[in-house]
């Protein structure tokens, strides 16, 4: 089982900056893949970006490619979303997401982030 926390959102103006916190505990040595993913209001869940454990592989959807920023501190086992250029189009809960060995996704209990025009 693996335990997800996340923190870092809030209310940010457009074309400003938020750097998002997610900090796993349990059986940390199972996880491949840890993610972004985000709900907006009346629209399915999408991943932001992700990265691998093992080589730091990042993936980053279209939308958020040359503005947002996926990285790892090993020694903290913490990701971080690096959040540049917001757009209103940003605002919407985020999810952090770790994907293990065994085929299982865990879900943090997602951050709101808004951003303002």
């Amino acid at each position: 089982q693996v335990q997800l926390v996340e923190s870092g959102g809030g209310l940010v103006q457009a074309g400003g900056s938020l750097r998002l916190s997610c900090t796993p505990s349990g059986s940390i040595f199972s996880i491949n893949t840890m993610g972004w993913y985000r709900q907006a209001p009346g629209k399915e869940r999408e991943l932001v970006a992700s990265i691998t454990t093992k080589g730091g592989r990042k993936n980053y959807a279209d939308s958020v490619k040359g503005r947002f920023t996926i990285s790892g501190d090993r020694a903290k086992s913490t990701i971080y979303l690096q959040m540049n250029s917001a757009k209103p189009e940003d605002t919407a809960v985020y999810y952090c997401n770790a994907y293990d060995l065994y085929g299982a996704d865990y879900w943090g209990k997602g951050t709101l982030v808004t951003v303002s025009s």
